[in-house]
């Protein structure tokens, strides 16, 4: 059974918001799709699948081109000319480099979080695609990234090879997808003894025959790998399923432009040309009651309640970190196990501000001008809060990214830029009051782990606490700064509207 969304169970009666809202998020799951977001094609799959060439052959390049550092994610848009940089935390501008030369980047102290490969495709003119890590290599919270960029995305293309079978990682990541607004596209590529392999695999399944030498290898192997996965996920029936290697790439293409064709007409259509009270006054109610007084508790609410979680998730995450290197990656695979949690941890920070930011406006300015409010109203207290963000100290030091330092401690470097450097897959203009959270590590906690020296499972789990507890307290510091600006900001437009008797912002 696919397990539902989770709540938060400790909520006070002060900090819930106007009905209709989604539950707090305690976990990363499949994002809803924007209107504004472009539309993108996600790859994923196993270890050995052939997705390089997958998309090599629907890009018509070679597959040396989409090479990539270890661990990082490739986007790959349109462009009038060619293009590539690799996006390093710590950085305020992108590394670029030759797009014509096949390698996977210049030398650098740590792994981008991704690179970006723009090229004049006609392909790439109706949606982008994305390569990522392989699936066996995510872990929990590589596939909270995934399960965020898909959903934003709007369309997965799984590949396989015919002498592969789908883990528990893989199903539990599909089952997941299975029932949301995502497109999943199956490619089955051949195995490395061609379709030989699958077809063995198949006749074992009971969907080939065995002996016959009319049977299809081809057809058999696809087959007994989709009989497999709606054996665990039946939900995934209507997926499209497409052999390559043997001409099935032409019809893979035809029908990605396709979903694109419908899936751009779809969000086209999600923001209506003007929304109710984005122009005009909006009067304020005749007793809006104590609202000032509400604000102050619900912003301290909101603030502690995301405090509190992010320590849990901060507990759940050194012992797998310590898990890891007792038992899994060692020394050497730290940073990038414990880079991949903080771009997870950032992703969930970052929700959890904007669902219990979002529920601040829409609570307190409900009482001045009535439930619920409208989206237009809305927005332009939105914009109003993010304007006296930036005439506030506090507010204007929250666009940030923090760096773990080699010696376990934490660093921030400021501006959007550097912050933009830290996102595995890149977001459009954020509408959100606040500005994202952005938690990475510095390229220096590579070069410390990698030295032969440093190999000790004991300092290496010394390490890794002391970088968890200051990276909570500075989050800690942060959710504060963040609601307490926000306070102030809010106070600000709506003693101006309770004044006036009107919304003028």
């Amino acid at each position: 059974m696919k397990p539902g969304p989770l709540h938060d169970l400790g909520t006070p009666d002060d900090a819930a918001g106007p009905p209709g809202h989604g539950p707090f998020p305690e976990r990363l799951g499949v994002s809803s799709t924007g209107a504004g977001e472009p539309l993108a094609v996600v790859a994923a799959g196993p270890a050995d699948a052939g997705r390089a060439s997958v998309l090599a052959a629907l890009l018509d390049l070679d597959a040396a081109m989409l090479a990539v550092p270890a661990g990082s994610w490739l986007l790959v848009s349109d462009a009038a000319e060619p293009a590539r940089a690799a996006y390093v935390p710590g950085y305020r501008t992108p590394h670029s480099y030759r797009p014509d030369l096949p390698t996977a980047g210049p030398a650098l102290a740590r792994p981008p979080r991704r690179v970006e490969l723009r090229l004049p495709q006609p392909l790439l003119r109706h949606f982008a695609l994305v390569d990522t890590p392989d699936i066996a290599t995510l872990g929990s919270a590589g596939s909270g990234l995934l399960r965020d960029a898909v959903g934003r995305a709007g369309a997965l293309l799984f590949v396989i090879a015919a002498d592969q079978s789908f883990s528990s990682a893989e199903l539990n990541l599909l089952s997941e997808i299975a029932g949301t607004p995502v497109q999943v596209f199956f490619a089955v590529t051949p195995g490395a003894d061609g379709w030989a392999a699958g077809e063995g695999t198949a006749a074992a399944q009971g969907t080939g025959e065995p002996g016959g030498s009319a049977v299809d290898p081809v057809a058999v192997t696809v087959a007994a790998h989709r009989a497999a996965l709606l054996a665990a996920v039946p939900e995934l029936a209507e997926a499209r399923w497409f052999p390559l290697g043997s001409g099935g790439e032409a019809d893979l293409k035809r029908a990605l432009v396709g979903w694109a064709s419908h899936e751009g007409l779809r969000r086209a259509s999600l923001e209506p040309p003007e929304l109710p009270g984005t122009h005009g006054r909006v009067p304020v109610l005749a007793e809006p009651g104590e609202w000032s007084e509400q604000l102050d508790r619900q912003a301290r609410t909101a603030a502690r309640r995301i405090r509190q979680h992010l320590a849990l998730e901060l507990a759940n995450m050194h012992m797998r970190v310590v898990q890891e290197i007792v038992f899994g990656v060692g020394c050497a695979g730290l940073p990038p196990l414990l880079d991949r949690e903080m771009a997870a941890l950032s992703l969930l920070a970052t929700a959890q501000c904007d669902h219990d930011a979002r529920e601040l406006v829409d609570g307190i300015a409900g009482r001045l001008f009535g439930t619920p409010l409208p989206e237009g109203v809305r927005r332009r207290i939105d914009k109003a809060v993010r304007w006296g963000l930036v005439d506030d100290a506090t507010g204007q030091k929250l666009e940030r990214a923090l760096l773990v330092t080699s010696e376990a401690g934490v660093t921030s470097l400021a501006g959007a830029e550097a912050i933009d450097m830290l996102s595995v897959y890149p977001t459009p203009p954020r509408m959100a009051v606040l500005p994202p959270v952005a938690v990475a590590l510095a390229g220096g906690c590579w070069q410390h782990w990698r030295t032969p020296g440093n190999n000790d499972p004991s300092a290496a789990r010394a390490w890794a606490q002391r970088a968890l507890r200051e990276i909570e307290l500075e989050l800690s510091r942060e959710v504060a700064r963040r609601f307490e600006a926000v306070r102030l900001s809010l106070r600000t437009v709506l003693s101006d509207a309770a004044d006036r008797g009107t919304l003028r912002a």
